[in-house]
């Protein structure tokens, strides 16, 4: 009753608040622990009557700089988990057992991933390659069938049949997004890393080769369940605008009620070592800069969450945490160009007529939380089929709508030229996530 108690009087505070902002709804973070579920950053998953399918990202926090500890194999996550957030329990099988190309993808962090039905589709991804001896982008897509998988896993069968590879040099993309507007899919920005990452430089020490795709590759997928082909359409090419990575790409509901998307931020410009503050916005007939619009806040990836308001006409993105070069102090924004963790939680709203404003929330991450961590949506929720929540359907006082799990956990919002791989870790901490 107690703990009822304070939950209802958080949520009426933010409510009032909220309604001084004239804010279309309120958010509220209760944090729980899922046993046998440890620390994770930057992974992919899918989900299945509740249940979540996790594959691949890092067991450490943010990578060091020197080349040999930067993305050590350590930390590569090299086993499958099943979780079940409602009846606080896990299992896991190890990727060991699986083909070696099979195996050094699915432990690969900033993989691109995106469900269809039962099918999770995983892209690219980066990390060490025991068969070409070097740290690589992987050039394949994986497909998983994952009620399939679940049930193996949670019943110790194999799970080899239940997982299919393909090879595809332009799937070799890591820190990019994949997202699907109607039958097409979307890979969005992203770059191709070759080699130990090293802050000097490509032709310095240990050198590598990093190409961004500077693009928007689009494409078919074709699965029978045994047999997978891809389809490649012309890709959309802008070295200015998508020059990404590593950062939050949402599928959007624009305002003429057509799906897309919007690149939100992300790293690195080209001619400077610092976030794009400009967003791209991405629907079957091309793309487009945001215009009048700038985003100060959550510029890395982090968990977030579209959600769209018929009535009102108009999109919220929801972020949470991460990185980002501006932060709120006292009611100051302030800049920090060393681009600092960050606590901040912000809504993005396109009106009706098209704009986009940004809204600092009232409430914050409980501590440096976020970059590379997931929202987890309940999959009972009303959604359009992109994924993007249908606010107006959603009539209860409160409703429960998804999790937050993993991500980096920093000790100071600075550590990057201090970092000797204690300042940081992968959380592994999960958050209810309420509206």
């Amino acid at each position: 009753m107690f703990r009822f108690i304070l939950v209802f009087l958080s949520l009426l505070f933010v409510s009032l608040f909220a309604q001084a902002q004239n804010a279309p709804f309120d958010i509220q973070l209760t944090p729980i622990s899922i046993k046998g579920v440890g620390g994770l950053q930057s992974f992919a998953f899918g989900q299945h009557e509740g249940k979540w399918l996790v594959v691949g990202g890092r067991l450490d926090g943010l990578h060091r700089r020197q080349p040999f500890a930067s993305f050590d194999i350590a930390g590569h996550n090299t086993q499958i988990y099943v979780i079940d957030p409602e009846n606080n329990q896990s299992w896991t099988a190890s990727l060991n057992v699986l083909p070696s190309s099979v195996k050094e993808q699915l432990s690969a962090t900033n993989l691109e991933f995106y469900q269809e039905g039962n099918m999770l589709y995983i892209i690219g991804g980066y990390g060490y390659s025991a068969t070409s001896a070097d740290h690589i982008t992987y050039p394949n897509l994986t497909a998983i069938d994952i009620p399939k998988l679940i049930f193996a896993i949670q019943n110790d069968q194999s799970i080899k049949p239940h997982i299919r590879q393909i090879y595809d040099e332009k799937m070799a993309v890591t820190g990019g997004y994949l997202h699907k507007i109607y039958d097409t899919y979307y890979l969005v920005g992203g770059q191709k890393f070759i080699g130990r990452y090293n802050p000097m430089g490509p032709n310095n020490g240990p050198g590598f080769i990093q190409e961004y795709t500077n693009a928007i590759r689009k494409f078919t997928i074709h699965d029978d369940g045994i047999t997978i082909k891809i389809k490649h359409l012309p890709e959309i090419y802008d070295r200015t605008n998508l020059h990404r990575r590593d950062y939050n790409v949402a599928a959007q509901i624009m305002p003429d009620g057509q799906e897309g998307m919007t690149a939100f931020s992300g790293v690195f410009q080209e001619t400077v070592d610092l976030p794009f503050l400009t967003c791209v916005n991405i629907d079957s007939s091309g793309h487009e800069i945001q215009q009048g619009f700038n985003q100060y806040y959550n510029h890395y990836h982090c968990a977030h969450i579209p959600i769209y308001s018929t009535d009102e006409n108009e999109m919220h993105t929801l972020f949470f945490g991460g990185i980002a070069q501006y932060f709120d102090e006292n009611g100051v924004l302030v800049k920090d160009d060393n681009v600092p963790f960050v606590n901040t939680i912000a809504r993005v709203t396109r009106h009706k007529d098209g704009s986009m404003a940004e809204y600092k929330l009232p409430v914050t991450m409980p501590a440096l939380l976020g970059a590379g961590s997931e929202f987890i949506p309940k999959d009972d929720l009303p959604m359009y089929e992109n994924g993007v929540l249908k606010l107006d359907e959603i009539t209860k006082d409160t409703t429960m709508i998804g999790y937050i799990y993993g991500g980096i956990s920093s000790s100071a919002p600075n550590i990057f030229f201090i970092n000797t791989g204690t300042q940081s870790s992968a959380s592994s901490q999960v958050f209810l996530r309420c509206i």
